[in-house]
């Protein structure tokens, strides 16, 4: 059992920090939260190792939440049969973004890419924003989001989200149109850089910013869902989003920054 800025996690692989000296060390860590997801995960591995196999410079951080069904079962066989693919275990039901932040602090590669485990995020859109990253032109910390203009969820759920990020937008002003896509590409050392914190992931953007960086929103594809059921509704989003938006706002008006510059006599 490990913790992690109150994170708890254990693993049946390695997830201290990689070593500097490791000549093993992939380009790209695909990190992939899972919570009863067991009919969705066959699929998405197979599709992620398609997509990525022409680089063969990645691994994939499949991270269970603590999920009650067989999809601890269905990664680890998974893992017998695809060498990439490491499998981190929370000791029980934490939420998306402290299995997202377990699973870019066991990652060995510089860059990040994230997706749901869903499968509502379709792997191949990865390369262009890995593509999109690496031609960005900032000093400053980079932020690559899918965002998702023709997304395939229920009336209400589109209402709700669409409600949510014209507020979020209004007053964190992070100028992202969709911080609730699970497609995102970062460096790791720039996220492990930010405030820790529940239901981080939604605000990243705005994080990112506050931290001097910039944002960038890539058009991806957005699935129906193969199976099971989506762990977030209004109900279970309103009231706690609304409560994380004035924490973030907090934030933001209290951020120290780095812009000093030394003097040479």
């Amino acid at each position: 059992m490990r913790s992690l800025g109150g994170f708890a996690m254990s693993s049946g692989t390695r997830t201290d920090m990689p070593d500097a000296g490791c000549s093993q060390r992939p380009g790209l860590s695909v990190v992939i939260p899972f919570y009863n997801e067991q009919d969705n995960v066959e699929q998405l591995i197979d599709e992620l190792r398609e997509t990525l196999a022409a680089s063969g410079d990645y691994e994939l951080i499949a991270v269970d939440d603590g999920s009650t069904d067989a999809t601890v079962a269905m990664l680890e066989r998974a893992a017998a049969r695809e060498p990439a693919l490491r499998v981190l275990r929370l000791t029980r039901n934490r939420g998306q973004s402290t299995a997202i932040a377990n699973g870019v602090h066991a990652a060995r590669a510089p860059l990040i890419a994230t997706l749901d485990g869903d499968g509502q995020n379709p792997p191949a859109d990865i390369p262009r924003l890995v593509q999109a990253y690496r031609e960005s032109c900032s000093s400053g910390p980079v932020l690559v989001m899918g965002w998702r203009q023709q997304r395939n969820d229920s009336t209400l759920r589109r209402l709700s989200s669409r409600c949510a990020n014209r507020l979020r937008k209004a007053l964190l002003g992070d100028g992202c149109p969709d911080t609730g896509c699970g497609l995102k590409v970062f460096a790791r050392d720039d996220f492990l850089r930010l405030p820790s914190f529940d239901h981080m992931h939604r605000f990243l953007p705005a994080l990112f910013v506050r931290d001097g960086g910039e944002v960038l929103s890539i058009a991806v594809s957005h699935r129906p869902r193969h199976s099971g059921q989506s762990k977030y509704g209004v109900r279970n989003r309103l009231w706690v989003g609304l409560v994380d938006l004035v924490g973030v706002l907090w934030l933001q008006r209290r951020a120290c920054r780095f812009e000093s510059e030394e003097s040479h006599v």
